[in-house]
Order: structure tokens, then sequence, then C-alpha cells
């Protein structure tokens, strides 16, 4: 295919979508930010906004303080705010001592395996991680403040999901 669209492919089914900050406006947060694993961890996770945003900014400070590597060096110097992203170095045990557990989706070399799709994904509580992204699905919807999706062809590197 040269990137054209096949009239005879099956459509991708696509997620249901809501429209969900998370609790960052309520916390009296205005405007953009690349908080999305903040949020994304609010909803999964059911936890007030600000909860998550103080305990990923004492991780990135705690980060910066006991570690002697480039992220240490970048948080810093740029300071400790979730605000402006996180990175999976601090927020990766975060969620799994949450009662999350991740599920990788994607090897080296063997391109995309699963993409946001529901038929692709179980149903359950998860924090998906996409390419420079992380969105909440809950019970087979999309919890994000856009849909993330690319119309079912955004390839999925992995998930964390709540052990019930």
């Amino acid at each position: 295919m040269f990137g054209f669209l096949n009239p005879f492919s099956k459509a991708h089914s696509q997620f249901p979508f809501q429209l969900n900050d998370g609790g960052r406006e309520k916390a009296g947060f205005k405007g953009g930010a690349g908080d999305c694993v903040v949020r994304s961890i609010a909803i999964a996770a059911d936890l007030p906004y600000m909860q998550v945003y103080e305990d990923l900014r004492l991780a990135n400070e705690n980060y910066a303080q006991l570690k002697n590597d480039r992220l240490a060096k970048r948080l810093s110097a740029k300071g400790s705010s979730p605000r402006n992203g996180n990175h999976r170095n601090v927020f990766h045990d975060y969620i799994l001592g949450l009662g999350f557990e991740w599920v990788p989706t994607m090897k080296v070399g063997a391109g995309c395996q699963v993409h946001l799709r529901p038929e692709e994904l179980p149903k359950a509580i998860l924090i998906a991680k996409v390419s420079k992204h992380l969105t909440a699905i809950i019970d087979g919807v999309i919890h994000d403040t856009h849909d993330p999706s690319r119309g079912g062809s955004r390839c999925v590197y992995g998930y964390y999901i709540k052990k019930r």
C-alpha cells in the first residue's frame, strides 16, 4: 500500500470518548499543560488531581537529588513541576505503587502489534502509553482532554492495568 485507503477494508472501531481533565480545572489550574501523566493517573486511580500532582512533583525532586544521569540534571535545571511532562523513570514506579500492573505490547523491531482500539485492549481500568502521551481508559471509554486514538490507528506501547 502506498498510503491509499482501501475502499474494501473495514474501518477501525474506535473507543468512545469522554472529555475529562482529571480534576485539573477544579484544582485551580488554567490553560494548557503537558500534564497527561497527572491527569491519566488521577482519572484511572480515582485520586484528586492535586494529590497526584504533588506526589509526582516530589518524585521528580527526589529523582533529581538522588540520581546522577541526564534526566536528573534536566529536572534540576527545569524544576520538578509535573506540569511540563513527566519521565517514565519517575512515573512508572508511582503507578505500580497504586496497584497497577505494566503490560508491554511492543517489542523492539516487531512493529506495532496493538492499537488504541476497543478490540485490541482489555475492558478494564487502563492507563495506555502511546507516543509522547498517556491516556486513561475506563471500561472501554477514553477519558482525556482530547481523543488521542487517531481513528484507531495509534500504536499502544503498553498499558498499566488496575489489579482488581
